[in-house]
């Protein structure tokens, strides 16, 4: 009786070590699959794109991120975060947004230099379409220029042409366009 005694209660204790392992994993015991309450928290974690460095520019490194996804009349929040401002005076940016785009709050910030700097900015989309929100960098006398896509519905972006269709000489069309 001691032997049956002794492999149920080995048996029981392996069984509620298997049952609790998943929970004890990462010391949360809600299923893996369970999504945040706030969809906001969500868009948080998602990583921030650097924006690319052309030679001969600032050198503020820039990295921007939607925190939400764009609507037509509705802000939408842009999180900004720079780093690398070398210059004693520090850096300054000055924010531009294209037609259809309508920035809410200040348009030039202050980066001191040797921090990280965050900042978020509120853009509101006023047509439905690609438009961009322009970043102007200045450090040291050297300016950068970043342009943050901002796609609000589903309308692709057009390009406009100014010429016309004509057929050419061996059957193929050609479009003729004026001089500026």
């Amino acid at each position: 009786m001691n032997i049956r005694s002794n492999s149920v209660t080995a048996v029981a204790c392996l069984a509620l070590a298997t049952l609790s392992a998943p929970a004890m994993a990462d010391g949360e015991p809600r299923t893996r699959n369970a999504k945040p309450k706030h969809p906001a928290v969500q868009q948080r974690s998602a990583p921030m794109t650097t924006a690319p460095q052309k030679p001969g520019s600032s050198g503020v490194k820039l990295q921007y991120r939607l925190e939400s996804t764009p609507q037509l009349g509705r802000a939408t929040a842009v999180a900004l975060q720079f780093d690398d401002v070398t210059a004693a005076d520090g850096a300054t940016v000055r924010l531009v947004a294209d037609s259809g785009l309508t920035l809410q709050g200040s348009s030039t910030l202050v980066l001191p230099a040797g921090k990280r700097s965050t900042a978020t900015v509120a853009v509101v989309s006023e047509v439905e379409g690609l438009a961009y929100l322009n970043v102007f960098i200045t450090q040291d006398g050297a300016s950068s220029a970043v342009s943050i896509p901002i796609q609000t519905g589903s309308v692709a972006p057009t390009l406009k042409s100014t010429g016309e269709m004509k057929p050419g000489p061996g059957g193929d069309s050609i479009i003729t366009m004026p001089v500026k």
